[in-house]
């Protein structure tokens, strides 16, 4: 088969990590999610704090939340003062995702992906939503929290993701007609979720 990648933006709570592993054992290939930052750092030689540190520093940015740096493949030289700034380290995780793209088949949560790969000829692009209560249940088990810590993570990651989505592409993070699949997790188990993502990225890939 030739090589395909799929991307998976979800919103928090939605179980986009379990079922996007899942995904990625039944289909026999790689799963990219945070540690795409060890690799982006090995490409550029920029010390991988600094990636992990970069998102933080955006999330109470005013500037982050009013301008935007839409990615175009640009990246800044070594030499320059601005190698590495938070635009520059994401460029370089988009470097790395596309090289990745030519190498091998794989599923990728988050990080822009369903842009920075839009040009990808088998690209399939999934978001996974759910309930708010239905989310705000799981991220309590998950984290061993309570309710209203859960609904408070929930509203900041989900604001944060549909800025960080909105700073780097400029387009909306929930226009559902940017993804090939959406699917409310909260209608069903994950192991059916998986089912049924499974049995369309497989026609739609037949079809591509």
């Amino acid at each position: 088969m030739d090589k395909f990648v799929i991307t998976i933006s979800r919103c928090c709570g939605a179980g986009g990590t379990t079922i996007g592993r899942r995904l990625a054992s039944d289909l026999g290939v790689s799963f990219y999610d945070k540690n795409l930052l060890r690799l982006a750092s090995e490409d550029s030689g920029i010390n991988e704090t600094l990636f992990a540190n970069a998102d933080e520093k955006l999330k109470g940015s005013l500037l982050y939340k009013v301008s935007r740096k839409v990615y175009q493949g640009e990246l800044i030289p070594p030499e320059s003062e601005d190698f590495t700034t938070n635009r520059n380290l994401f460029n370089y995780q988009a470097k790395v995702l596309k090289e990745l793209a030519e190498r091998e088949s794989y599923v990728v949560i988050g990080r822009c992906a369903d842009f920075i790969l839009k040009d990808h000829p088998r690209l399939v692009r999934i978001f996974l939503y759910a309930p708010f209560e239905d989310c705000v249940a799981h991220e309590m088990q998950k984290h061993s929290i309570g309710k209203r810590e859960a609904e408070k993570y929930i509203d900041k990651t989900d604001k944060y993701r549909s800025e960080y989505h909105k700073y780097h592409t400029g387009h909306d993070w929930m226009e559902m007609e940017n993804y090939d699949i959406c699917i409310n997790t909260g209608a069903m188990e994950y192991e059916k979720a998986v089912e049924i993502v499974e049995f369309h990225v497989k026609q739609i890939l037949e079809g591509k």
